[in-house]
């Protein structure tokens, strides 16, 4: 909760705004009861008309207006302090996601960080928009109130100092509950939606397994538990709301008591103070029973603050650090010294790798399938950070050069580029400002502006989120469109041809020989043909670079590497 607190006093005009309205709030109240009761005594006891206290019904419309106005501002004031803290969240969970390495973004679950990322923000905002105001107000209010109630009878504030405490102290036990109960909902909401966002996106291979009823029953579970832990909060609301009306009730009881016996039976008070103290301290036990219902949310808060930092902190430890330092300029030259990674301590090790890329060259990685090929694609984009050894660009160590600069140099071609649900024209341009034309010589480029051509909207044709719509080849040719519209210095390949016919396959083919000629081509290479093209080949064998070279040469002396290419070409032949 201090954590919260900080944030609530970093808010600083808007959080001593809250403690002034919270003053003149007491003010008010105490005001209200005063002409409220001076109203009736003169009414009732001294026969007065309306017309001679309609100067203290006017001032009691009045004061009745500015409490309404002074309530709406100090929650409108709350409010914005948890829009503001909640926005800040949200930016910090967004920076660190982006700037996870790519280990670090598959690792859980997508659903689940949806789920921290929009549920476990919003239950922040509680914290602040209902307990810190009424926490400031409930440390004022009652204070003026007891000190004016002190003024007219001192055994009535003498009651209410011996009565008040009960609350407080039943807001803690109930609030370490509250928080412990909380954190356990927001476990079983973040599990429900990884595990629902998980079964929509494999529920195709779900159907073709036969395991969707399966899955149904998985989810369904999910949501019972979520809703017992749900119902389990709610018990714990409705028992809180219940004894602090009865410790509130009782403690009214006993000074309306006290002030009875001494109005009627010892006659040593008077109507308008007994009368006064009997609308004032409703007042007080009303703002400390709304702290402890605030108090119930805040503690809420607390949990899934605690998760937010939970994966803020992980999500940090995981990200990549780049530097400050402009790249230099001049064609793109890279070197990797000794680089190694590992995926933890029993999963796959990358071994060191010291090898040279010239500009404007084509490298060829091959090796079988686990050999670690996409590991050192990934590490050369700069995807993942190597555990040891460095990457140097252009002579400097790319780890100090700024993030922006370097992957402004690169384009990076998966076996399936993703494509987002928007227009053609949208998908090819993505992150690069571009004209209609300079967006129809990319797609030509590419090979795929007759397809474009042949639809009803051309460039404006809307297509699926992930690419639906459109074929593995073509959206192939849609991220070659957008290597082509970039013009960067490195574009990575990895096995673009894989799935491929012989017909797409070769437009494909032709894309990449034509971004060749402006470009460094680092393509991971299971056909022969790209292999032959490549003026280096780095051969990887379990992890380890076992030779580096043209394919000739390797062939001539590298057994490992002559014997994958003879079975190989057999089997292209086959």
């Amino acid at each position: 909760m201090k954590s919260l607190q900080k944030l609530a006093k970093a808010q600083k005009r808007r959080f001593y705004t809250l403690y002034g309205i919270a003053f003149f709030i007491s003010v008010v109240i105490v005001l209200q009861a005063f002409f409220i009761v001076s109203i009736i005594d003169d009414l009732f006891l001294y026969n007065g008309t309306l017309q001679e206290n309609i100067g203290l019904i006017i001032c009691l419309l009045a004061v009745l207006l500015l409490r309404v106005l002074l309530s709406y501002y100090h929650r409108d004031i709350g409010t914005k302090m948890a829009a503001t803290v909640k926005q800040d969240f949200r930016k910090r969970l967004l920076q660190v996601y982006s700037e996870q390495t790519l280990l670090a973004a598959y690792h859980g679950q997508s659903g689940k960080k949806v789920s921290v990322l929009l549920d476990a923000v919003d239950e922040i905002g509680p914290f602040f928009r209902q307990y810190v105001p009424q926490k400031i107000l409930s440390s004022i209010v009652p204070i003026v109130i007891l000190i004016v109630i002190f003024t007219q009878n001192v055994y009535s504030g003498l009651i209410i100092i011996v009565t008040a405490p009960f609350i407080p102290i039943f807001m803690i036990i109930i609030g370490g509950a509250t928080q412990k109960k909380s954190e356990e909902q927001l476990d079983r909401l973040a599990a429900f939606s990884g595990r629902f966002l998980d079964t929509v996106q494999g529920l195709v291979s779900l159907k073709l397994f036969g395991r969707a009823k399966q899955y149904r029953n998985v989810i369904k579970q999910s949501s019972l538990d979520f809703r017992d832990s749900t119902m389990n909060i709610l018990k714990i609301a409705f028992t809180s709301s219940l004894m602090l009306e009865f410790i509130s009730m009782l403690s009214i009881g006993l000074v309306a008591l006290e002030l009875g016996l001494r109005l009627v039976v010892f006659d040593s008070i008077s109507f308008f103070a007994a009368f006064f103290i009997l609308l004032l301290v409703p007042e007080f036990y009303s703002s400390l029973k709304e702290l402890g219902s605030a108090f119930h949310a805040g503690r809420s808060s607390v949990g899934a603050s605690e998760k937010v930092e939970e994966q803020l902190q992980q999500s940090s430890e995981q990200r990549k650090t780049w530097g400050q330092l402009p790249l230099k300029e001049g064609p793109l030259s890279l070197a990797l010294h000794d680089t190694s990674f590992s995926y933890g301590d029993t999963g796959f090790q990358l071994q060191p790798i010291s090898v040279k890329v010239k500009s404007n060259s084509q490298v060829a990685i091959v090796g079988k399938s686990g050999s670690g090929k996409t590991t050192l694609l990934h590490i050369i984009a700069g995807l993942l950070q190597p555990n040891e050894g460095s990457v140097n660009v252009n002579g400097q160590n790319r780890d100090e050069v700024r993030e922006e600069e370097w992957f402004k140099q690169i384009s990076y071609i998966t076996q399936h580029p993703y494509l987002f649900s928007g227009t053609m024209a949208e998908n090819i341009a993505l992150g690069v400002e571009a004209t209609q034309a300079e967006i129809e010589e990319a797609a030509t480029k590419a090979g795929i502006s007759s397809l474009i051509d042949s639809f009803e909207n051309g460039y404006e044709t809307q297509i699926g989120e992930g690419g639906r719509g459109l074929s593995g080849g073509e959206k192939q040719r849609v991220a070659l469109a957008r290597a082509f519209l970039k013009k960067p210095a490195l574009i990575l390949f990895d096995e673009p041809t894989t799935g491929l016919d012989l017909y797409t396959e070769q437009k494909l083919q032709a894309a990449i020989n034509e971004l060749s000629k402006t470009s460094t081509i680092i393509t991971v290479a299971h056909r022969l043909q790209s292999i032959v093209q490549a003026d280096d080949v780095f051969f990887l064998e379990h992890g380890r670079l076992v030779a580096n070279g043209t394919h000739q040469q390797l062939i001539e002396q590298c057994s490992e590497y002559k014997k994958l290419f003879s079975n190989r070409e057999k089997g292209e032949q086959k």
